[in-house]
């Protein structure tokens, strides 16, 4: 079986509804469905009961939170890669599945997501992401192929509640080596208001506590050096590097004429 789409939802059935249609839509269907409901009460259980002939396995219980919920659906896959497509999001359209097969050649296959307003997000990282990239953004769950394999004795860490899956693609691409690449592939239109965008001290405080408990101190000063910093120039450091020779006598020069120019000041005052 080559995918597995999981889907989590609590107490959001409109959201749910939309993203079970674009699942069941699919023209490809050499796939297994499983829907993790964490005891809704706003019917999103009878949202469900109305696909279930379309869903291999459901589960209407109380989890532990987003990731507990995730892990669940993992236990259940027997697909070769996994998606997480969350109530709420849903795919481009429905060939999705079938369109992204020539590229399922990598661990970890990330397409394009838009917005729903249909603004589209810009790639977060390069097609060979460095940690540099990962200190400030990540990828996109919903947009995203991971091999189940990667999930191994390696789950999403139900310590947190919003930075698990950033924390996940750290320790798989930059620790692990995955293989990983960006395809031109459009997957899927993601719902606003997500927790990390409602509760942004809080995924702050995550992702600072990840960054600590994987990074000793002095590798972490060296990533603060370029948080917010946004200039295109930091892509050319490879370049600047280069041309340290020119750049050291640049410097020199600019110190001497500096110089030149301080003493020419204070030799003016004197005689004025």
């Amino acid at each position: 079986m080559k995918y597995s789409i999981i889907t989590i939802n609590y107490n959001n059935r409109d959201g749910l509804h939309k993203t079970i249609e674009s699942v069941v839509n699919q023209s490809y269907k050499d796939f297994e469905y499983i829907v993790i409901d964490g005891g809704s009460t706003d019917g999103s259980r009878e949202v469900i009961e109305e696909f279930a002939d379309h869903i291999d396995y459901w589960v209407s219980e109380p989890d532990k939170g987003i990731y507990n919920a995730m892990n669940k659906g993992i236990r259940a896959a027997h697909g070769e890669y996994l998606n997480f497509m969350n109530s709420g999001d849903f795919f481009f359209n429905g060939n999705v599945l079938n369109d992204i097969l020539p590229y399922l050649d990598k661990d970890i296959v990330t397409g394009k997501s838009i917005n729903e307003d249909f603004s589209a997000r810009p790639f977060h990282v390069s097609a060979n992401p460095t940690m540099i990239q990962f200190y400030k953004n990540t990828v996109d769950h919903q947009a995203s192929f991971i091999a189940r394999k990667l999930f191994e004795n390696n789950l999403y860490d139900e310590n947190y509640k919003i930075v698990s899956d950033w924390k996940f693609y750290i320790e798989s691409i930059i620790f692990r080596n995955c293989s990983f690449s960006l395809i031109p592939v459009t997957i899927a239109i993601f719902q606003n208001g997500g927790i990390s965008e409602t509760q942004k001290i809080l995924n702050e405080e995550e992702r600072r506590d990840v960054l600590d408990k994987l990074f000793p101190p002095r590798v972490i000063k060296d990533f603060e050096r370029f948080l917010d910093k946004e200039s295109p120039m930091l892509d050319l450091i490879p370049q600047f590097n280069r041309t340290y020779r020119l750049q050291e006598y640049i410097v020199s020069t600019v110190k001497v004429i500096l110089k030149i120019y301080s003493l020419f000041k204070r030799t003016n005052k004197a005689t004025s």
